[in-house]
């Protein structure tokens, strides 16, 4: 029943649609042949018109069905349809005109005159039809929602592209419930003047001069995805300062991959007000390294490993192996994956990095050519208190896997390192410093063969275990904001810009090199914090309050760049640099590691510290009490 129901739909659909074309194109010959006469049509030609007629209008008709005109939904119509719109009728006007040059007599062709007339007077009448039956079903569709929901007047700051996108996506679905009356932009070229009879008002600071009152504002859409974040972060405190709600469009990524409408609007997030300008990678060179080979991604689950995981797939590998221990993590990563269309490049593999039988058939069966290596542990109090765990996830873990690289000739090895590894005052940095020392020893004792390299950059604003998260939860309680020091600053990265200048090191790293990526300007957490509080809405002092809960064990007030001894130069990009320095031996790193790794299962905390410090001598570590003294 329910198919014949379908079919009855169409079948009626066609003959509406038939008739009305059938209709317009007899009414555009009759009006062509008209204009040509001088509205003063001879007898024999009016003849002619009626025998035109009876082939021509079926053979556009049949056009039109060929180009899909005859089945499509009432109401809709698009730059697509008037596209095929225009096919159908230029092919019927060429098929007129083929016909009246092989014949001199015009009883069953026009003249030439008609015919030109003809094809203007008909793209115009179907498309006249089809705007009509939208413009009709936009009509009754905004009668429905004045029914039901009321229509705010909105503001739009940027008049480019997308705000213009969004002005007219918004006036074309009601049921939004948002009437753009107003736009705002900072480029003075476009004040005083009118997009889609919207008038463009002045810069966003207007907003601060009755413009509100005047044009009955209720809520504001920044719609700058490609404006600088200290632009933005102006904008918001303007709109904080005049206690305007306001949202924003997606950002510029996710509109130009089409994942995303411009009218899905969203909060303003903290992203937005960190971010910096877009990155310019070296497609090229990374396409280079990674299409076409087998990729593997240690931590593929990790805030890092998943995005690294995306970034690698665009760039269509031949194999891509992902490698996680918890399948919780690597289970939303692999769907994801899927969903793209790289399920067929895609292998999702369980294992553990410490796991040498398993990482050693996972070896010997994929054969992996190029390595990222993200699998760590990270949380600086928790391996503060646990560091023969971080020792052996993010040394022993990092140069058993190393090693297997070498040994099955894998190309390109590259670690996910940090700035805390840099004169580390916690475990989490030292291990990841060890791992450093060990990648270098290793890629100076057999510099020919697998290129081993590491890359170091700071927070990742939305990582797992970041301060943002803590942040957010702590506000939606109603706080206190908790923060440890006052002067604390760090440094802050989007997780997809970092891991675009990973890869980009990645592809032009030769081996032994540690990169340090340009992270920007540091940021003073206290007012991060207070940032976030304005963000939800809240008032620092009246609705919430932060809290100084002083540094936590292994903590430092400020992040450094580099350590003592190493030289950095510049590379082909300007926002990667690289840092060399001499590497130890690779026997002495070896002994130095067995000796820490012997004592582990025994140690106490304090031990262990300093078993890590003799492994790494710029490592000043924190003690707990009771404090005993250490004998080298």
């Amino acid at each position: 029943m329910r198919i014949d129901q379908i079919k009855n739909s169409v079948l009626v659909r066609g003959s509406i649609l038939g008739a009305l074309y059938g209709g317009s194109l007899a009414f555009s010959l009759w009006l062509a042949y008209q204009l040509r006469f001088d509205f003063v049509v001879p007898p024999d030609e009016q003849l002619a018109f009626y025998r035109v007629c009876m082939w021509i209008i079926p053979l556009k008709l049949l056009f039109l069905l060929l180009f899909r005109q005859m089945n499509i939904l009432l109401g809709y119509f698009s730059i697509a349809g008037m596209r095929h719109l225009f096919y159908a009728v230029s092919l019927g006007s060429m098929v007129l005109t083929a016909v009246r040059l092989g014949m001199s007599s015009t009883v069953y062709a026009p003249p030439r005159s008609v015919i030109l007339a003809d094809y203007v007077l008909s793209f115009l009448g179907l498309a006249a039809i089809r705007l009509a039956l939208r413009l009709r079903r936009e009509y009754l569709q905004s009668q429905r929602t004045q029914r039901t929901v009321r229509s705010k007047r909105v503001g739009i700051i940027g008049a480019g592209d997308v705000g213009v996108s969004l002005a007219r996506e918004l006036a074309i679905k009601d049921e939004i419930g948002l009437t753009p009356v107003a736009f705002f932009d900072d480029n003075p070229k476009k004040w005083h003047s009118q997009v889609d009879n919207i008038p463009v008002i002045g810069p966003p600071e207007e907003l601060l001069d009755h413009v509100i009152q005047r044009f009955k504002l209720e809520e504001i859409i920044i719609a700058m995805p490609s404006a600088p974040a200290k632009r933005i972060r102006e904008v918001v405190q303007l709109l904080q300062q005049v206690h305007l709600r306001f949202e924003t469009v997606p950002s510029l990524g996710q509109l130009a991959t089409g994942e995303v409408k411009v009218s899905q609007l969203r909060p303003v997030e903290i992203e937005d007000l960190l971010g910096r300008d877009p990155i310019r990678l070296e497609m090229d060179n990374i396409r280079r390294v990674l299409a076409d080979r087998r990729v593997m991604v240690t931590g593929a689950g990790g805030s890092i490993g998943s995005e690294l995981c995306r970034q690698i797939a665009s760039f269509h590998p031949k194999r891509l192996l992902l490698v996680e221990r918890a399948e919780v993590q690597i289970y939303p990563i692999e769907q994801e994956l899927v969903e793209l269309g790289h399920e067929k490049r895609i292998i999702p593999l369980v294992a553990d990095i410490l796991d040498a039988p398993r990482m050693r058939h996972i070896f010997g069966r994929y054969r992996p050519e190029v390595i990222f290596h993200a699998a760590a542990h990270k949380h600086v109090p928790m391996m503060e208190h646990q560091p023969g765990e971080a020792i052996r996830n993010n040394t022993v873990g990092t140069g058993q896997l190393a090693e297997q690289a070498l040994e099955f000739g894998v190309e390109r090895f590259l670690m996910i390192s940090t700035d805390k590894a840099i004169n580390p005052t916690n475990v989490m940095g030292a291990t990841k410093r060890l791992a450093e020392i060990y990648l270098q020893a290793l890629h100076a004792s057999q510099p020919d063969k697998t290129k081993f390299m590491a890359v170091r950059f700071g927070n990742v604003l939305g990582s797992s275990g970041s301060v943002i998260p803590r942040f957010k939860k702590q506000i939606a309680q109603g706080g206190p904001v908790k923060v440890t020091h006052p002067d604390m600053t760090r440094y802050f990265m989007t997780i997809p810009e970092a891991v675009g200048l990973v890869l980009q090191s990645a592809a032009q790293g030769q081996g032994g090199e540690i990169f340090v990526l340009d992270m920007g300007s540091p940021v003073k957490i206290v007012d991060l914090a207070r940032q976030l509080i304005e963000l939800s809405g809240l008032k620092l002092g009246e609705d919430i309050e932060i809290e100084f809960t002083g540094l936590r064990p292994g903590e430092k007030l400020f992040e450094e760049l580099s350590y003592k001894g190493e030289n950095y130069s510049v590379t082909q990009h300007a926002k990667i640099m690289r840092f060399t320095a001499q590497p130890y031996p690779l026997t002495l790193v070896k002994k130095r590691l067995h000796q820490l790794t012997s004592e582990l299962p025994e140690a106490e905390l304090n031990r262990t510290k300093w078993l890590l410090k003799r492994a790494v001598p710029e490592y000043n570590p924190y003690l707990t009490e009771p404090e005993w003294e250490f004998v080298p």
